[in-house]
């Protein structure tokens, strides 16, 4: 196995303030497509690595409860954390260090009610 993760959704209500919150905090654009009845919002990604997206479709509902994602935060977890009230999340697990070789994580809630978590080196 090449690696663990191929694919993952966050669901959405909102379809736009979703896509607009995960823009924001990590400062990056998201692609948005429509397929099959589905929105989506891609987070940009190199091919052929893993990617995923925001989607809005009847089958999927947000909530704090489910599997948790932990997404790239670049350099730093920090700045994402910060990002996060702001645009209409809360931070429920601050910068928390797991170890030096694993680096650091944190985890929010975010606009839809879904628990999201960021890792970084640093």
């Amino acid at each position: 196995m090449k690696r663990v993760i191929n694919w993952f959704e966050i669901p959405a209500t909102d379809f736009e303030r979703a896509v607009t919150f995960y823009e924001k905090i990590f400062a990056t654009q998201l692609k948005r497509e429509e397929m099959s009845g589905m929105e989506l919002g891609v987070f940009p990604y190199e091919a052929p690595g893993p990617s995923g997206a925001v989607c809005k479709m009847p089958q999927l509902q947000p909530g704090a409860n489910g599997t948790l994602v932990y997404l790239d935060a670049g350099a730093d977890v920090a700045p994402v954390l910060a990002r996060v009230q702001a645009n209409g999340g809360k931070v429920v697990l601050d910068k928390t260090l797991i170890s030096d070789d694993i680096g650091y994580i944190g985890v929010f809630i975010d606009s839809e009610g879904n628990r999201v978590g960021v890792h970084a080196m640093k």
